[in-house]
């Protein structure tokens, strides 16, 4: 299958105030008392939150880590086993069940379980809440499953929150996420007066001494030796200054090499005759503690490796508290850093770091107006600040979701029916037959022919409403030409791949492929304008039949029953015909009578493709036989089906194909593909016509509107002249125009036509008084 050609769906451009207030929300991530950055980070999110918007209800979803065993506070009010896939369904079944305005979430590469966290992608395809995705961590260059996952956070996520500019560059270039669905809100950070040094260096045991500080988990790349290694050129300058280092070493670090780091570190200290000026402190700190920490410092001092770092929260915390501040130049540090509110050092120079020590500790007026600087600068980062633009973001996403929400009700009381179009079922047919794949608009004629999509190419031929004309009987003869050549005489199958050289792939086709082909040939027996073509199928429909009798796969046995009971309903079917008929038609029963029980009213334990057309294929051979309890089996299966791909806004969502073969409980989103909504008003057709029960209208609607944009992305797959895109991904419309995705929406179109056409006669008719 060629590879699908996405399009991301970015949201509309922002119009007025938003007109949606959230008054819940989900968040998502580590949490305290788990000890690392983002849980501190998930904490202080949700108090700023709270505070920017107190009656609103924020609930926690809480990450646990291995071997962790938290008691969490109230706020937390479900836990997420990291690696544990059963505990992101519970809490997608959570999600579903209390239907948040929104889901934030934290996300970090490392703390979702699965290759490259994509269970938290389970999590989230099993709502269609709006997601708002804060990022830590932003890949230039991912690996395959990094790339895979992390592109399909960023399709599900309304808001992807950036905390800075160089995110925001990266996202754009090498993600290639729209302008308008990034935004920028810097890291926060406490809101503190800016005061004297002296009280906290007292109270912490360092009065009367010049204090550098670093803060964090302990590691090789947060440099902390190149600061020692300065610390000789700058006790000689500077004899009363002290370097605290805070933080417990980092516990991946720790499991596999314990406290090696930590110790090598001393002992540089002691090689260079420094140890009496470094302090480490091996503990986890909570924020208030290290926001004395850092009221105490003088300087504080981030002599990070890595130039990738796109985040630091100890930075925004050292900036927002008026530190003067000496850090190499990772991405954070430069953009907070620059024009002169900071000193950069290049990395792994410990010269270079001393220069810059000595000269702010020799020159504090200069230190306390860098200090004076940063904080003033700073004032947009507090958390306050913070809160309230998220509760903006947050606002204008909801905002955004309800007025799609409008949108796709409207489109669910009745999507505009257009005149069915041929410009893409000509685009993709030449002198062979109906090519299967296309990249964006043009035929991909790597991939060849199938005979599937040419039996659907030939039932749409005799679809279409309109007198016969030229192009219509010479599309007709292609494609039964095309069957003709498929049909294997020494196999009793129809073949299905044709290369594009004019081989034929295989001897044989799948059931499936055999059972359409049969489907499309006792179609055109009945229904074909040209008497040529009638006696064509005609010829060929006793020994297809024949071959048929031993198909096993239901959905094969379904499209057969399809064209029988066209048969049939045309009066051309002879008692083999209908012999035929009712035999393939109890195996359907009987499959479904074996199968439906409880809450689940279907033929199998799971679902796959073309999932309607077994409901159809009952109700139709019921009525063609006059089968009451097969109409009704069909009737109840449809009804489950219906309800089944019913979307929490009310609107189509066909089973996802990651789906197929899952138990019946499964309920991914994606990807989502034409051919489901084709097969499900057809059914929907059936299903009116045997019960007259409305209702069968409204669910052909639902499915119609899912091609106009009712869908989980509110984005149309149909093109001005009547083409229709592969299907919605997670990372938006798929943009191929294939055959089976056209020809789905013009059988559909048709069905639409046919159906609205056949209720208004009978809508009349039953408003029209009896006889007396």
């Amino acid at each position: 299958m060629s590879q699908p050609i996405l399009r991301i769906v970015a949201p509309p451009e922002k119009v007025g105030a938003p007109s949606a207030s959230v008054r819940s929300i989900a968040l998502i991530g580590n949490y305290p008392p788990r000890r690392c950055g983002i849980a501190t980070f998930t904490a202080d999110v949700y108090q700023a939150l709270t505070e920017a918007r107190p009656e609103a209800k924020c609930e926690v979803y809480a990450l646990t880590d291995v071997d962790g065993a938290y008691e969490y506070p109230s706020e937390v009010v479900c836990e997420i086993g990291q690696d544990k896939i059963a505990d992101y369904l519970a809490a997608a079944d959570r999600l579903s069940a209390t239907t948040p305005d929104l889901i934030c979430v934290q996300h970090e590469f490392g703390i979702f379980g699965g290759l490259a966290g994509e269970y938290l992608l389970m999590l989230l395809e099993a709502t269609d809440r709006p997601v708002v995705t804060t990022l830590h961590t932003i890949l230039e260059t991912p690996n395959d499953d990094q790339r895979r996952v992390f592109g399909k956070l960023l399709a599900r996520s309304a808001r992807v929150v950036v905390m800075a500019e160089r995110g925001r560059e990266i996202l754009r270039q090498v993600w290639a996420v729209p302008a308008e669905k990034i935004l920028f809100i810097p890291h926060g950070a406490p809101d503190r007066a800016l005061g004297p040094t002296e009280p906290f260096k007292e109270a912490l045991g360092y009065g009367g001494r010049e204090l550098l500080f670093t803060f964090g988990f302990l590691s090789p790349g947060k440099g902390i030796e190149t600061v020692i290694r300065a610390l000789p050129r700058i006790v000689a300058q500077r004899p009363n200054v002290t370097y605290a280092v805070l933080g417990s070493t980092h516990p991946h670090l720790l499991a596999r090499e314990g406290e090696n780091y930590r110790h090598s570190l001393v002992k540089l200290a002691e090689e260079l005759g420094v140890e009496n000026h470094v302090r480490f402190t091996d503990a986890y700190t909570d924020t208030p503690r290290l926001v004395e920490h850092l009221q105490a410092a003088d300087i504080y001092v981030t002599p990070y490796l890595n130039a990738q770092q796109i985040t630091s929260g100890t930075l925004a915390y050292a900036a927002a508290l008026g530190r003067a501040i000496v850090s190499t130049p990772y991405w954070h540090a430069e953009e907070l850093l620059a024009d002169g509110r900071g000193r950069l050092t290049p990395f792994g120079s410990s010269n270079a770091i001393a220069d810059e020590v000595i000269d702010l500790l020799t020159h504090p007026h200069v230190r306390q107006a860098l200090g004076r600087r940063m904080w003033q600068a700073s004032r947009e980062t507090v958390w306050p600040r913070f809160g309230a633009r998220m509760i903006e973001a947050f606002d204008s996403v909801l905002a955004q979701s309800t007025r799609t929400e409008t949108m796709a009700k409207s489109l669910l009381a009745g999507a505009p029916i257009a005149p069915p179009s041929l410009a893409g079922v000509r685009r993709m047919t030449d002198g062979c037959g109906m090519l299967q794949h296309s990249l964006y608009s043009i035929p991909d004629r790597r991939h060849g022919y199938c005979v599937d999509d040419n039996a659907r190419a030939l039932i749409l031929m005799h679809r279409l409403p309109g007198p016969v004309d030229a192009e219509r009987i010479a599309l007709t003869s292609t494609y039964a030409a095309f069957l003709a050549h498929a049909w294997n005489d020494d196999e009793k199958r129809f073949r299905n791949f044709l290369s594009f050289e004019r081989t034929w792939l295989e001897p044989r086709g799948s059931e499936d492929s055999h059972g359409r082909s049969v489907w499309a040939v006792a179609t055109t027996a009945v229904q074909a304008a040209d008497p040529g073509q009638r006696r064509w199928a005609t010829s060929l429909i006793r020994r297809i039949f024949e071959a048929s009798d031993g198909l096993s796969a239901p959905r094969a046995n379904a499209f057969v029953v399809l064209g029988l009971s066209a048969m049939v309903e045309a009066g051309s079917g002879d008692d083999s015909i209908r012999g035929l008929l009712r035999g393939k038609a109890d195996r359907l029963a009987a499959l479904f009578r074996r199968n439906a029980h409880g809450d689940a009213h279907w033929f199998e334990p799971f679902l796959s493709y073309d999932n309607a057309r077994l409901a159809e294929a009952l109700i139709r051979a019921g009525v063609a036989l006059g089968i009451a309890t097969m109409v009704s089996d069909g009737v109840d299966a449809l009804t489950w089906l219906c309800n089944k791909q019913t979307g929490p806004r009310g609107h189509f969502l066909p089973v996802a194909t990651i789906d197929f073969g899952r138990p019946l409980d499964a309920k991914n989103m994606f990807d989502q593909q034409p051919v489901e909504a084709a097969a499900t008003i057809d059914a929907c057709q059936a299903a009116w016509i045997a019960t007259g029960d409305r209702k069968w209208i409204e669910e052909a609607q639902r499915a119609y509107a899912w091609f106009h944009g009712a869908n989980t992305m509110m984005a149309p797959l149909t093109t001005a002249d009547g083409d229709c895109f592969d299907g919605l991904t997670w990372a938006g419309v798929n943009e191929n125009q294939g055959a089976e995705s056209v020809l789905s929406l013009q059988l559909a179109t048709c069905a639409m036509h046919t159906l609205t056409e056949s209720a208004g006669s009978r809508l009349k008719l039953s408003a029209t008084p009896s006889s007396p």
